[in-house]
């Protein structure tokens, strides 16, 4: 620690003291406790200038020493960061979206981590806020709130922790799609949000943009349900994008209990209606090229006037017309 704070003290360090900090600090490094090397690693994360090899050598650590560094060090170039998350696994992937500013470049590449499997782990109940303490003569109403509590836990469970191989052949989000949209939901960052919830969906980005447009939060519930996102998770974006969802009905919020109302069987379901009625508006070049080799130009605005989220009655409605 003597040596990172000497180090810390240089506002601009020469050449020769960054190659002199890089001899000392692997040997170091390695004969320390484990909390030293994390708060070691920890103030470096506020320096502006750390020697390239030890940047890359912390944030090759385990993530819980690397976390801090690659969450806000701002020393890590975009290159550096796309390296790290395509090469140390999804916790650090998973560290770097927790980055204040990312460029589009680390974001499409983080975009790209597809082949990350979910793993196999019980889903995460959100637990309740909780309780103040009571006055006696109010110990009764305490424990009816809290037996209230634990149903909605055991509900949440039933409903929405299911075995991932339950969703085999299902749309299914990957976990970083999901850390993606919980960080665009935290930030307001809607765009982003929409081109991720699209890449999700494997839709048009109007199909997103069309879910996120109703201002109750159901549709978007009702999807992130379908592609199994985690509960505690699905409330974070629902709260974050309708903050009405915060408020509390009763003991819980209303986030919690729009999801509690949800079928995921019948989340998936819908889902597939709405990417079914959405194909056929907005088809893949490749599938009007076989068609129709000289198809006239659509009417964008027409197809998007006429596009609900009814499901596959309008969908079929949508291809007759098509035909005719």
């Amino acid at each position: 620690m003597a040596t990172v704070s000497g180090f810390e003290s240089l506002v601009h360090p020469s050449k020769s003291e960054l190659r002199q900090f890089a001899e000392l600090f692997g040997p170091l490094f390695h004969s320390s406790s484990e909390e030293a090397r994390r708060q070691a690693v920890a103030a470096l994360s506020q320096c502006s200038t750390v020697p390239e090899t030890i940047a890359i050598f912390i944030a090759s650590q385990p993530i819980s020493i690397a976390a801090p560094f690659l969450a806000s060090s701002p020393c890590l170039s975009d290159d550096l960061l796309i390296t790290i998350a395509k090469t140390q696994g999804l916790a650090h992937a998973r560290a770097i979206v927790r980055r204040e500013n990312l460029s589009p470049k680390v974001i499409d590449a983080l975009v790209d981590l597809r082949h990350e499997r979910r793993p196999d782990k019980p889903a995460r109940v959100p637990e309740p806020a909780p309780v103040k303490p009571l006055p006696a003569s109010a110990e009764a109403e305490r424990q009816a709130r809290e037996e209230v509590l634990r149903q909605t836990i055991k509900t949440l469970a039933n409903q929405l922790a299911r075995p991932s191989s339950d969703r085999l052949g299902l749309l299914t989000l990957t976990p970083m799609q999901e850390a993606l949209l919980v960080r665009f939901a935290r930030n307001r960052e809607a765009g982003l949000f929409a081109s991720t919830l699209a890449d999700a969906l494997s839709s048009s980005r109007w199909l997103a943009e069309r879910i996120m447009l109703d201002t109750s939060g159901r549709q978007l519930a009702v999807t992130l349900v379908g592609l199994g996102m985690e509960p505690e998770e699905t409330v974070s974006v629902l709260t974050a994008l309708y903050p009405q969802l915060a408020q509390h009905e009763g003991v819980r919020t209303r986030a919690l209990n729009l999801i509690g109302q949800l079928d995921p069987v019948e989340c998936e379901n819908r889902i597939e209606a709405w990417r079914k009625a959405d194909g056929y508006t907005f088809p893949k070049e490749s599938e009007v090229a076989a068609d129709d080799p000289h198809p006239a130009p659509a009417n964008t605005s027409q197809k998007r006037a006429g596009l609900t989220l009814a499901g596959d009655e309008h969908a079929r409605a949508v291809l007759k017309q098509r035909r005719s």
